[in-house]
């Protein structure tokens, strides 16, 4: 059920007392034999809260040193790129973080501007610094014909959409995206043997020394300017495509003003405020404080803005702290499911808006989007590939250009440039949302729209998604199931659903730990079907 409060403005008792929380990221030690304040990768990185004792100093110290080792063990020895979001965590950990990185000798590239730097602002500058040298045969590794000399990988300090109690870890390697299990297996291995150690073998320098030893890096304007290889802004442009872009108060503040300058849009920025206590945002569906742009509570004042009637965009935009999901809210529908964006995204993609792609370019989903990409794809004449939760499954097809596009029902996805090559292999959503106001320019229609022609094609699949608390001791045991039985936790199969005379099925349960919030465990969701049901229910 939802809070009675969701969707309502964030009030006093709601913030996060940040002086608190930075202290006790420095002064809280964990405790390593407790499982929730050790180090643990989700699917995207270490995630937790020092109020916790499960994102603290200690933490960021022993995974950073376990990285340096990993990359050493996989002759990575080319520069690292290392961003920050707006979560009050990420400066503490990423100073930490540097502080190691300089005591290894590591190249460390920050950002010129010294400022915040969205997911697939790192996962582009990985891309063009390795400059196609990543094969396909890796993805944990350094994934190179000749291991990792000279490669480059990145760190990104973020939670994601997570509340501002939370921090963030994770690392990039030189593919572009997030890493896989293969390599964060190792490397939370040997941070939690350093924890146990009392950090004995971890190398630091004093943060005047690593700040002064980091290169410059412009990841804004390296990001920005490439943009028209990758979507058709000189339509967005000329039809005058008039866009509404919320960062959220995540690291694509500054992104979108430069967008706009840059390239002549149409586009304001509606809310430019950097809080990490996030007062500005409406409650989400629990009654807690969460950059969800997916979420119609965390929306809720971008939606009445764009349904009110008085609305001067044709499209509004909202993006996650780090920037790697994406929010579309229309006039006509208000925010639509990402499940549902998702499909006439392909549809546009797909349908002759990239001439350019090869034809056996494949559509890439995740086990539990909707089925109504399935029908698209179907419709499409085009080969739909489908893979388990987490973006990295579509990483080697965003490399060598398999996968025109990967998307996942937690509104996240990339996909080619307009020639066929890679542009992020981690999730994009400044592109998506560029991508909704391109569908715009091109066909005079919304995005929602267009989904309402799908439905009218296909049917509307339904779907259904549930919230519960997991810790991690459950969610290891969840990573922990086997495909060819359900080990006692009730995975679904095959069970049928009739919808407008059809016969559907439901692909299954399947958890998607979240990250604890402090002093509670996590959440696993389960996802039935296909789209738009309900968003979450329980």
């Amino acid at each position: 059920m939802s809070h009675p409060r969701a969707g309502q403005p964030a009030e006093p008792g709601d913030l996060v007392d940040v002086a608190h929380l930075v202290t006790a990221y420095y002064t809280e030690e964990p405790d390593p034999a407790e499982v929730d304040q050790q180090v643990a990768f989700g699917t995207s990185g270490h995630r937790g809260s020092a109020l916790g004792r499960s994102f603290n100093e200690a933490h960021i110290l022993a995974t950073t040193q376990a990285i340096c080792e990993y990359r050493a063990s996989q002759g990575i020895d080319g520069p690292l790129f290392l961003g920050r979001d707006t979560h009050a965590l990420s400066e503490p950990a990423w100073a930490t973080a540097l502080e190691v990185l300089a005591a290894h000798d590591v190249t460390v590239l920050v950002d010129s501007r010294d400022g915040y730097t969205p997911t697939p602002a790192v996962s582009h500058a990985i891309l063009r610094a390795n400059a196609g040298r990543v094969s396909t045969s890796s993805t944990s590794g350094g994934g190179s014909t000749s291991g990792g000399a000279g490669l480059a990988d990145g760190i990104v300090v973020t939670p994601s959409h997570n509340p501002p109690t939370d921090g963030g870890f994770k690392y990039n390697p030189p593919h572009g995206g997030p890493a896989d299990s293969d390599a964060t297996k190792v490397i939370a291995a040997r941070a939690n043997e350093l924890l146990r150690d009392g950090l004995d073998g971890v190398r630091r320098v004093p943060f005047a020394r690593a700040r002064a030893a980091a290169s410059a890096y412009d990841f804004l304007g390296a990001y920005v300017d490439d943009l028209p290889s990758v979507v058709d802004l000189a339509a967005v442009r000329e039809a005058g495509v008039r866009i509404g872009a919320d960062p959220m108060g995540g690291a694509a503040v500054h992104y979108w003003g430069e967008i706009a300058d840059r390239h002549g849009l149409d586009l304001t920025v509606v809310n430019p405020l950097v809080d990490p206590t996030w007062r500005f945002m409406t409650l989400d569906w629990d009654g807690r404080i969460r950059m969800d742009c997916s979420s119609p509570s965390a929306m809720a004042s971008l939606i009445a803005r764009m349904t009110d009637g008085g609305s001067s965009y044709d499209v509004a935009t909202g993006n996650d702290a780090d920037a790697d999901r994406h929010g579309i809210v229309t006039p006509d529908a208000g925010l639509m499911n990402p499940n549902h964006f998702l499909a006439v995204a392909i549809q546009h993609l797909f349908g002759g808006a990239r001439p350019d792609w090869p034809d056996t370019a494949r559509i890439g989903k995740t086990l539990v989007s909707s089925a109504m990409i399935d029908r698209v794809a179907a419709g499409l004449g085009k080969p739909l590939v489908e893979v388990p939760v987490g973006f990295k499954w579509f990483v080697p097809g965003l490399i060598d250009g398999s996968f025109g596009f990967g998307g996942e029902e937690s509104a996240g996805a990339s996909f080619l440039r307009m020639d066929g090559t890679a542009w992020t292999t981690d999730k994009d959503g400044l592109l998506l949302c560029l991508l909704g106001a391109e569908i715009i320019a091109r066909t005079g229609r919304s995005p929602s729209e267009h989904y309402a022609d799908l439905v009218a094609a296909h049917g509307e699949p339904a779907y259904a998604r549930v919230d519960a608390p997991a810790n991690r001791e459950q969610k290891a045991a969840l990573a922990a199931l086997s495909p060819s039985a359900d080990d006692g936790v009730g995975v679904v199969r095959r069970a049928p659903v009739g919808h407008r005379g059809r016969l559907q099925e439901l692909r299954r349960v399947l958890p998607r730990p979240r990250p604890p919030g402090p002093g509670a465990g996590g959440g696993a969701r389960g996802g039935l079907g296909g789209t738009g049901l309900s968003r979450r229910t329980g």
